[in-house]
């Protein structure tokens, strides 16, 4: 007997709403009623808001689904967010299977007429990482390359640009001077990561979400867990990380805003067994930003945070507030994973 396959309840509260029409919002600036009125952005994780935030400037409200803290691996979207979806004129989300739960009701709203991006969708294939235990799929940690996720901003100018002609030089303007903004934050993550002495220039953190952070700044990188949070780390994992740190002697790893601390504790318990003391470096971003409406919830705020916080955490030179001097807390106390 066949099994019929289970839809969570909002996928097809998204195809009720899509088939029906009922309260459907303009998805084109012909269709808006209100020639003034601001176009309805919705984004998915922080880093996707902020970035189109800074290309979509006056011309829209943006809205972001995915709360700061919150591991875009893991979120379960609920009928809410569903509406949010459905009342969008124009969605952008970041793509590479990140918001893996989210896909169906990306391609039942672009079936529907909507525009749906993501953000990192043109950005050359011979580029992206295909980890081996990631079943063929590419690595969606995009935005820890800064120059990278610049390309993605113009990706969302673009974007703006052909749902929204009259007004595309203002989109591109907008990409073009936050740009020049990454170009500065670029060069301050490469010369505080080079500062580190070479020896120790290694970033243990709690799951793989650093490996285009690596390549660009030049900076090797271990993890208990894989690119995906939702494959729990076993034993084995841990050991070998602590044969790695006993080895390598490492003056601090690091724990994640949105992964359990557990995994990393338990690197430190393993360590501590076998004669090594390892600290705590500090709590770093990785698929979510800080508390919004603070500098570490921008994405320029949150790179800064993360390479100050490396770089003096692992023997290397940088400013203790940071690149703009904006952190919110000196990056360079040590402790216990929490």
């Amino acid at each position: 007997m066949s099994q019929v396959r289970q839809i969570p309840v909002w996928i097809a509260f998204i195809f009720c709403l899509v088939s029906s029409g009922c309260d459907r919002s303009p998805s084109s600036p012909s269709e808006k009623t209100e020639p003034s009125s601001k176009y309805r952005v919705v984004t998915t994780t922080g880093m996707v808001t902020d970035v189109t935030r800074q290309v979509v400037g006056q011309r829209g409200e943006v809205f972001g689904l995915i709360e700061a803290g919150v591991d875009p691996h893991l979120f379960k979207p609920t009928r809410g967010h569903a509406k949010q979806l459905h009342i969008a004129d124009i969605v952008f989300h970041s793509g590479l299977m990140l918001e893996g739960r989210m896909g169906e009701s990306f391609t039942q709203l672009q079936r529907s007429g909507k525009p749906v991006f993501a953000v990192t969708e043109t950005l050359d294939k011979e580029y992206l990482f295909s980890p081996p235990n990631f079943a063929g799929h590419y690595d969606p940690h995009v935005w820890m390359d800064v120059k990278a996720w610049s390309l993605c901003v113009n990706h969302i100018a673009a974007s703006m640009a052909k749902f929204d002609a009259e007004h595309a030089e203002e989109y591109r303007a907008n990409a073009k001077a936050y740009r020049a903004e990454l170009s500065k934050l670029d060069d301050y993550v490469r010369g505080v990561i080079e500062s580190i002495p070479e020896s120790q220039r290694v970033l243990v953190t709690a799951h793989d979400a650093f490996e285009y952070f690596s390549r660009a700044y030049g900076i090797k990188v271990k993890s208990v867990q894989g690119v995906s949070t939702e494959a729990e780390a076993g034993v084995n994992d841990v050991n070998q990380l602590v044969d790695f740190l006993v080895e390598r002697k490492l003056p601090a790893i690091f724990v994640e805003s949105s992964v359990n601390a557990k995994n990393i504790q338990a690197v430190i318990e393993g360590a501590k067994s076998r004669g090594v003391t390892v600290q705590v470096g500090g709590e770093l971003f990785s698929d979510a930003m800080g508390a919004e409406g603070t500098y570490e919830g921008t994405y320029i705020g949150m790179i800064d945070h993360n390479a100050t916080l490396i770089a003096r955490a692992l023997g290397g030179t940088a400013p203790e507030r940071g690149m703009n001097g904006k952190l919110k807390e000196p990056a360079s106390s040590t402790g216990e994973a929490r």
